[in-house]
């Protein structure tokens, strides 16, 4: 064997879990290749979130039947949200008899030996654990986000949001305990990384699990405290968890982004409550408020959907309406999909696709306009950029501000992993550009 492929869906939960697989492929001196004709493993690290991504994922997987029966020794493993789901492994093993390995998010650190029984016994099974979480924090990560870096804080979720099938899946919150991120922190810093992003389904409620407790503005605080020039942003919070202390926490570290991302899903209390999210629209503006007062220029970014059920066209509009009163930095829009296992399943009132596709436009539409008058205010700006990446299609460099605005700009060097002094010059659309200074 001699080549190996991950393909990934969904959140950046995911895109850090295949890091770690590919870590963990590497462990077998294979080299990572794009040709799934050419590789000798392929592992599908699923995501069931979204409708959309589990359609993807059974396409691209059914798509490797002619590969598997031309070459038999060829391994395909599927894990991920997807196989944890109940009931998803063994349809998946029944749909597609060529795969080689089912494995679930609770047991991912044991790929390696699930890879090796596979490689040793040639036998095909089925490993998906529903004992208790097993944190994949012990596994070698092979990282592809230079010069940004995940780190996991905790996994799992106690929230039970009505449409959400992330608790069943990814278990109860476990949090890490700060020793152990502040030991993989510094490793990263010390490797060169300049920004570390911590990941958590919700960081507002790292460590009350933990003896003795902390809280997740604490851990911040010492993630701040560590020596060196970085960045330090986190996802996700839930906003019944967000405080005041979580924001003079970003406003009193320099290191910490002067930004946040602020789920939403709906304007309406009426969809909220439907919803479990255990607040109403009042809280969240209050809230937004609170956040503005205390964090000078805070970029705050969210989540809202379209079409839960039951949602009226007055609801609807108080999501309209909520776009243009925050004026969001940037909102991941998107339109609700049925996910067996969650309550919102089961509901009455679910919402015609029609209707939901005319809404979904209207909220893309307010968005984008809010999204074009922001980036027209970056003109005349000048701003540190941390330049990501060189886009080879359009012949520019692309960084972030620490709000987490894309700013492109040319340079005749690479500059990739450093921080930049970027004058704004001009705003295209929501597209900003700049040049060195």
């Amino acid at each position: 064997m001699k080549y190996y492929k991950v393909v990934t869906y969904g959140c950046q939960m995911n895109e850090h879990e295949s890091e770690k697989l590919c870590g963990i492929l590497e462990k077998f001196n294979l080299i990572q290749t794009d040709d799934e004709s050419l590789a000798d493993v392929i592992v599908f690290n699923t995501c069931t979130i979204r409708e959309n991504a589990e359609r993807r994922a059974y396409g691209n997987i059914g798509a490797l039947k002619k590969l598997k029966k031309a070459n038999k020794e060829k391994i395909i493993a599927v894990g991920g949200c997807l196989t944890q789901q109940k009931g998803k492994a063994q349809e998946l093993k029944e749909k597609f008899p060529f795969i080689d390995i089912i494995f679930g998010t609770h047991n991912l650190s044991e790929f390696e030996q699930m890879l090796n029984r596979r490689i040793e016994t040639g036998k095909k099974f089925i490993d998906v654990s529903t004992d208790e979480y097993k944190m994949p924090c012990q596994v070698p990560v092979k990282r592809s986000t230079y010069p940004s870096a995940y780190v996991n804080v905790m996994y799992g979720c106690n929230n039970f949001c009505t449409y959400c099938i992330v608790p069943y899946v990814r278990g109860r919150e476990r949090s890490r305990t700060p020793e152990e991120i502040l030991v993989e922190v510094q490793g990263l810093i010390n490797e060169g990384y300049k920004e570390i992003t911590l990941l958590g389904q919700n960081v507002d409620s790292y460590g009350k699990d933990l003896n003795p407790k902390v809280d997740f503005s604490s851990l911040l605080k010492m993630v701040a405290s560590i020596d060196g020039k970085f960045r330090i942003r986190f996802i996700s919070n839930h906003p019944k968890d967000v405080n005041e202390k979580l924001a003079e926490t970003i406003k009193n570290n320099e290191k910490i982004c002067n930004s946040i991302h602020f789920p939403v899903q709906s304007g309406s209390t009426n969809v909220l409550a439907l919803m479990n999210r255990r607040y109403t629209r009042e809280d969240y503006l209050k809230k937004i408020k609170m956040l503005r007062k205390t964090v000078k220029d805070i970029a705050i970014t969210t989540d809202i959907m379209v079409g839960f059920p039951n949602e009226t066209e007055k609801d609807f509009k108080q999501s309209l309406s909520l776009l243009k009163k925050v004026k969001y930095d940037g909102a991941f829009t998107f339109v609700y999909s049925k996910r067996s296992g969650t309550k919102a399943f089961d509901m009455d009132g679910h919402i015609d696709e029609s209707i939901k596709k005319e809404r979904i436009v209207k909220l893309v539409e307010v968005q984008n306009n809010v999204n074009k008058k922001l980036a027209k205010k970056y003109v005349g700006k000048t701003v540190e950029v941390l330049v990501d990446e060189f886009n080879t299609a359009c012949g520019y460099y692309m960084g972030r501000d620490e709000r987490g605005k894309a700013i492109h700009f040319s340079s005749d060097r690479n500059v990739v992993g450093e921080f930049l002094q970027i004058k704004i010059t001009r705003a295209d659309g929501i597209s900003v550009y700049g040049e060195i200074v």
